[in-house]
C-alpha cells in the first residue's frame, strides 16, 4: 500500500494469473469476524513511483561485506569458548541482553574504561590474527589492535545506542559481523539517522566522525526490515523512511560480533572528558549555547537529554517506582475503557495505575521502553512532537515532567499541539513541569529541603520514593560514554549560579533555588552509595561519573500561557504540586 492510500498494488508473473484474480475477487466480499471488506480491483498499466534515495554513510565509516570466507568465519567461531561460566581468562560475562568475552584487556562496563596495568592472560586468540594482517596491509588499520571484545546476540537481543568511549582507545574500531545478519543503526545529533545492514561475514571499520559524534546500536528485535534485493556496494544502507522501496523482513539468528580495538597510552585529545579517568582530560569541553534555531534546539536535547536517558536508564528507574499522588487521582477519575496515551512515560509508573483503562505509553529512551516491555506495558519509542498514534483517539493523556526538555517555547508548544490532537473532543490532559518556583504559599519543596540532609551526608537519593526529588523523566534514544562528564562542574553556590552568560548554559548545583530558567542538571550514573557511611570523599567523588539533563524550568503562570495558545482547548485547572506547575486541559 503506498504511504497514506487507502488501496495496494498486486503485480502477478502472467497475465492469465491477473485474469483469475479479477474474476474471481472483484466486487467479492471478504468476512473476517463481524467486519466485513469490499474488493475492487482495476487494471493499471504504470505505477509512479520515487527514485530510492540512498542515505550516504556517517563520515569514516565503511563496510566491507565477505571479508572473512566461509572457512574463516567457522574457525573464529570456534576460537570462542562459551562453556566456561566463570572465566577470569577472558573476563566472560554474561550481560541482560547478550553475552561477552573479553581478550588483551578487560572493558569494565562500570566504570567504560579498561585497566591499562592489567592485561588479561589470553591475548587476542591466534585465528584472529591473518583477519588483523589483512587490515594492516589494506590500510583500515596502521597499527595492530591489542584488545578484543566479543558479543554474541541470539535472535531479539540487542545493544543500546552508544559512541565506543575515547579516552582508552585509539581513533579505528574494526567490528566483524559473524552468524547472522543485523542492522546496525547511526544517529547524528542533528536528527539523521542512517540503518546499516551487516551481513554475516562483513567487515565494518569506524574512525573519525562515525566514531566520535555518531552513536551507533542495535534494536532488540526478532525481525529486520531490510532491502529485498541484496545490495553489493559498500553503501549497503536502507533507503530514507518514506521512499517506495523493495523491501523484506529479515528474520535475526545469532550473531556474533568481533570489535577490535588499540590500547590508548597518551591521554585523549579529542575534549571528552571521562569520569572514570585515573586523570582529568587536559581539555574540558565548553558548555552549550542556548539554542538559536530548530537545528541547535534539536541537537542540545539529543545531547543533554536524549543520549542521558538511555545512559542511566536502569538507575533512573530504580528510583522511579511511586506515582504522585495527584497524577494517580487524575488517571483514576477516567471511567472505566478510556484510552490513555502518557507521552514521555519513562519505566511505564503510570501506566499500572488504573487497570479499568487501556494505557500505551511512548519514550525517546529505547531503554526505558524496553524496561516499560519487561513489566508488562504496552510502549513504544517515540518523539513527544511527532506520536504515530490517530488524530482524536485517546480520553486522556499525561505529559509527567518531559515539556521541560524541550529547549525553546515553539518546540514546547509543539509537545502541547501533539498531546491536544491526541484527545477526543470532551478528552483531557494532564501536564506535568518543573517549577522555578521551589518555596511556594511559604512551603519550600522537598527538593530544597533535601539539601539540608545532602549536606550534612544524609542525602539517599536511590532510595527517593518521590520524582520531586528531581530527576524526572524524558524522550530519550541515546546513551553516549562519552558524556560522563566530569568538566562541568557546578559554580559555587555563593556566585551566581545559575547566570546564563555569554548566551552559555549553567551547571546548576543540586538542591539550592534556580537563578535562571535554562540550565543544565548534575545527575549521577547510578554509582552514588545508599548509606551515609559509604559516602565518598570530595577528590573521590569527583572521579564518578556525572551527567547533564537540559531543562527549562517554569515561572508562575508560564505553562497557561503556552496552553492559551493552543486552539481547541482550554485550561480547566492549573496548581502546584511540590515543586511543580500542572495543568489539566479540557479539548472543545
Amino acid at each position: 500500500m503506498p504511504p497514506h492510500k487507502p488501496y495496494a498494488f498486486v503485480t502477478y508473473r502472467c497475465e492469465e494469473s491477473a485474469l483469475k484474480a479479477y474474476t474471481h475477487l472483484n466486487g467479492q466480499k471478504l468476512q473476517c469476524g463481524e467486519s466485513s471488506v469490499m474488493l475492487y480491483l482495476a487494471y493499471v498499466s504504470s505505477v509512479t513511483h520515487e527514485e530510492e534515495a540512498s542515505v550516504p554513510l556517517p563520515e569514516g565509516l565503511v563496510l566491507l561485506e565477505d571479508f572473512v570466507s566461509p572457512e574463516e568465519e567457522a574457525l573464529l567461531l570456534a576460537a570462542v569458548d562459551w562453556s566456561s561460566t566463570n572465566d577470569d581468562v577472558t573476563a566472560q560475562k554474561a550481560l541482560k541482553h547478550r553475552r561477552v568475552k573479553h581478550y588483551g584487556f578487560e572493558f569494565r562496563y562500570d566504570n567504560n574504561n579498561v585497566d591499562k596495568d592489567k592485561p588479561l592472560p589470553a591475548g587476542i586468540p591466534a585465528e584472529c590474527l591473518p583477519v588483523l594482517e589483512r587490515c594492516l596491509r589494506n590500510g583500515h588499520i596502521n597499527v595492530m589492535p591489542d584488545q578484543l571484545t566479543v558479543n554474541q546476540y541470539e535472535s531479539g537481543q540487542g545493544i543500546p545506542p552508544h559512541v565506543d568511549t575515547h579516552s582508552p582507545f585509539e581513533d579505528t574500531i574494526l567490528s566483524l559481523s559473524l552468524g547472522a545478519k543485523t542492522v546496525m543503526e547511526f544517529r547524528h545529533p542533528d536528527g539523521r539517522v542512517v540503518a546499516v545492514v551487516l551481513p554475516g561475514r562483513s567487515l565494518l571499520v569506524m574512525k573519525g566522525e562515525s566514531r566520535y559524534v555518531w552513536t551507533h546500536g542495535i534494536t532488540p528485535r526478532k525481525f529486520d526490515m531490510v532491502p529485498a534485493c541484496e545490495q553489493q556496494s559498500p553503501d549497503h544502507v536502507t533507503p530514507e523512511p518514506g521512499t517506495r522501496s523493495n523491501l523484506t523482513l529479515s528474520k535475526r539468528g545469532t550473531r556474533t560480533s568481533f570489535t577490535f580495538r588499540k590500547i590508548r597510552l597518551e591521554p585523549c585529545r579529542c575534549g571528552e572528558s571521562e569520569g572514570a579517568s585515573s586523570t582529568p582530560s587536559p581539555s574540558t569541553p565548553p558548555p552549550p549555547a542556548l539554542p538559536c534555531c530548530h537545528a541547535d534546539a534539536a541537537r542540545l536535547e539529543e545531547e543533554y537529554v536524549h543520549r542521558v536517558y538511555d545512559a542511566i536508564a536502569s538507575h533512573f528507574s530504580s528510583t522511579r517506582h511511586s506515582p504522585w499522588p495527584r497524577v494517580c487521582h487524575f488517571l483514576s477519575s477516567l471511567p472505566p475503557g478510556s484510552v490513555l496515551a502518557d507521552v514521555g512515560c519513562g519505566n511505564g509508573k503510570y501506566l499500572g495505575v488504573n487497570p479499568e483503562m487501556i494505557a500505551v505509553g511512548c519514550d525517546r529512551s529505547s531503554a526505558l521502553v524496553q524496561i516499560c516491555a519487561e513489566r508488562g506495558f504496552h510502549a513504544f519509542v517515540s518523539d513527544a512532537l511527532n506520536v504515530p498514534l490517530r488524530t482524536a483517539s485517546c480520553d486522556a493523556c499525561i505529559s509527567i515532567a518531559v515539556i521541560h526538555h524541550f529547549s525553546t517555547e515553539e518546540r514546547r508548544l509543539a509537545a502541547v499541539r501533539e498531546l491536544v490532537r491526541l484527545l477526543k473532543p470532551g478528552g483531557h490532559a494532564l501536564i506535568y513541569v518543573w517549577a522555578f518556583e521551589q518555596e511556594y504559599n511559604k512551603q519550600r519543596s522537598k527538593y530544597l529541603k533535601d539539601h539540608n540532609k545532602e549536606h550534612h551526608g544524609k542525602e539517599n537519593l536511590t532510595k527517593n520514593t518521590s520524582e520531586d526529588r528531581r530527576e524526572p523523566h524524558g524522550k530519550s534514544a541515546m546513551q553516549n560514554s562519552g558524556h560522563l562528564e566530569e568538566g562541568y562542574e557546578p559554580v559555587d553556590k555563593k556566585q551566581d549560579v545559575g547566570k546564563v552568560t555569554d548566551g552559555k548554559l549553567s551547571v546548576h548545583t543540586n538542591r539550592t533555588a534556580f537563578n535562571t530558567q535554562d540550565l543544565l542538571v548534575p545527575c549521577p550514573s547510578g554509582t552514588t552509595q545508599t548509606s551515609s557511611s559509604h559516602l565518598k570523599s570530595e577528590s573521590e567523588s569527583h572521579l564518578t561519573p556525572v551527567f547533564h539533563r537540559y531543562y527549562h524550568v517554569f515561572h508562575q503562570g508560564e505553562l497557561e500561557q503556552l496552553c492559551s495558545q493552543v486552539d481547541g482547548v482550554k485550561v480547566q485547572s492549573s496548581y502546584h504540586d511540590q515543586g511543580n506547575w500542572c495543568v489539566i486541559l479540557e479539548k472543545d
